[in-house]
Protein backbone atom coordinates (compact mmCIF):
# COMPACT_ATOMS: atom_id res chain seq x y z
CA UNK A 1 0.00 0.00 0.00
CA UNK A 2 2.73 2.38 0.72
CA UNK A 3 3.67 2.05 -2.78
CA UNK A 4 0.82 3.53 -3.88
CA UNK A 5 0.59 6.12 -1.59
CA UNK A 6 4.38 7.10 -2.90
CA UNK A 7 3.24 6.82 -6.71
CA UNK A 8 -0.14 9.01 -5.69
CA UNK A 9 2.74 11.34 -4.39
CA UNK A 10 4.63 11.68 -7.44
CA UNK A 11 1.88 12.05 -9.84
CA UNK A 12 0.99 14.80 -8.02
CA UNK A 13 3.86 16.65 -7.56
CA UNK A 14 4.58 16.08 -11.12
CA UNK A 15 1.00 17.47 -12.01
CA UNK A 16 1.39 20.09 -9.92
CA UNK A 17 4.50 21.59 -11.09
CA UNK A 18 4.39 21.35 -14.78
CA UNK A 19 0.97 20.00 -15.54
CA UNK A 20 -1.41 22.25 -17.94
CA UNK A 21 -4.44 23.73 -15.58
CA UNK A 22 -6.43 23.56 -18.40
CA UNK A 23 -6.61 19.63 -18.74
CA UNK A 24 -5.09 18.46 -15.56
CA UNK A 25 -7.40 18.59 -12.46
CA UNK A 26 -4.84 18.67 -9.89
CA UNK A 27 -2.69 21.27 -12.21
CA UNK A 28 -6.18 23.04 -11.78
CA UNK A 29 -6.67 22.71 -8.18
CA UNK A 30 -3.33 23.58 -7.64
CA UNK A 31 -3.65 26.58 -9.41
CA UNK A 32 -6.22 28.11 -7.80
CA UNK A 33 -4.60 28.20 -4.47
CA UNK A 34 -4.48 26.16 -0.93
CA UNK A 35 -7.74 28.35 0.03
CA UNK A 36 -9.77 26.13 -3.15
CA UNK A 37 -7.96 23.12 -2.02
CA UNK A 38 -8.94 23.34 2.01
CA UNK A 39 -12.71 23.91 0.51
CA UNK A 40 -12.80 20.75 -1.61
CA UNK A 41 -11.30 19.15 1.16
CA UNK A 42 -13.82 20.23 3.27
CA UNK A 43 -16.23 19.41 1.16
CA UNK A 44 -15.04 15.83 0.70
CA UNK A 45 -14.95 15.71 4.45
CA UNK A 46 -18.91 16.26 4.55
CA UNK A 47 -19.47 14.44 2.12
CA UNK A 48 -17.54 11.38 3.95
CA UNK A 49 -19.34 12.04 6.85
CA UNK A 50 -23.12 11.72 5.41
CA UNK A 51 -22.05 8.39 3.55
CA UNK A 52 -20.73 7.11 6.82
CA UNK A 53 -23.77 8.45 8.43
CA UNK A 54 -26.32 6.61 5.66
CA UNK A 55 -24.06 3.42 5.86
CA UNK A 56 -24.87 2.92 9.37
CA UNK A 57 -28.71 3.34 8.43
CA UNK A 58 -28.50 0.45 6.10
CA UNK A 59 -27.04 2.59 3.31
CA UNK A 60 -24.38 2.04 0.81
CA UNK A 61 -21.07 0.86 2.30
CA UNK A 62 -19.20 1.19 -0.97
CA UNK A 63 -20.06 4.97 -1.00
CA UNK A 64 -18.29 5.42 2.28
CA UNK A 65 -15.14 3.68 0.83
CA UNK A 66 -15.62 6.06 -2.15
CA UNK A 67 -16.03 9.41 -0.14
CA UNK A 68 -12.69 8.47 1.77
CA UNK A 69 -11.03 7.85 -1.18
CA UNK A 70 -11.91 11.64 -2.62
CA UNK A 71 -10.76 12.80 1.12
CA UNK A 72 -7.50 10.87 1.08
CA UNK A 73 -6.76 12.50 -2.46
CA UNK A 74 -7.66 15.48 -1.85
CA UNK A 75 -5.42 15.48 1.41
CA UNK A 76 -2.39 14.54 -0.71
CA UNK A 77 -3.13 17.21 -3.27
CA UNK A 78 -2.90 19.80 -0.26
CA UNK A 79 0.19 17.98 1.42
CA UNK A 80 1.88 18.40 -1.82
CA UNK A 81 0.83 21.92 -1.99
CA UNK A 82 2.55 22.56 1.14
CA UNK A 83 5.58 21.07 0.21
CA UNK A 84 4.45 17.60 2.19
CA UNK A 85 3.93 13.72 0.96
CA UNK A 86 2.25 10.89 2.25
CA UNK A 87 5.83 9.64 3.63
CA UNK A 88 5.72 12.63 6.34
CA UNK A 89 2.01 11.23 7.62
CA UNK A 90 3.09 7.97 7.67
CA UNK A 91 6.24 8.75 9.54
CA UNK A 92 3.91 10.51 12.23
CA UNK A 93 1.71 7.33 12.06
CA UNK A 94 4.31 5.30 12.69
CA UNK A 95 6.00 7.45 15.67
CA UNK A 96 2.45 6.81 17.49
CA UNK A 97 2.26 3.32 16.74
CA UNK A 98 1.91 1.62 20.19
CA UNK A 99 0.94 4.98 22.24
CA UNK A 100 -2.45 4.78 23.64
CA UNK A 101 -4.20 7.13 22.25
CA UNK A 102 -4.09 8.87 25.42
CA UNK A 103 -0.94 9.11 25.99
CA UNK A 104 0.13 10.46 22.56
CA UNK A 105 -2.67 13.35 22.35
CA UNK A 106 -1.08 14.07 26.33
CA UNK A 107 2.45 14.11 24.48
CA UNK A 108 1.30 16.17 22.00
CA UNK A 109 -0.76 18.58 24.28
CA UNK A 110 2.68 19.41 25.88
CA UNK A 111 4.53 20.43 23.17
CA UNK A 112 2.36 22.80 21.86
CA UNK A 113 1.67 25.99 22.77
CA UNK A 114 -2.18 26.91 23.50
CA UNK A 115 -2.36 29.85 21.20
CA UNK A 116 -6.64 30.83 22.36
CA UNK A 117 -6.15 31.54 25.82
CA UNK A 118 -7.80 28.13 26.79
Amino acid sequence: MPDLLQALDAVIAERRQVADPGSSYVASLCHKGLDAILKKIAEESGETLMAAKDAQHGGDRVAVVRETADLWFHCLVMLSALGLDSGDVIAELEQRFGLSGIDEKAARSGNRQDTNGA
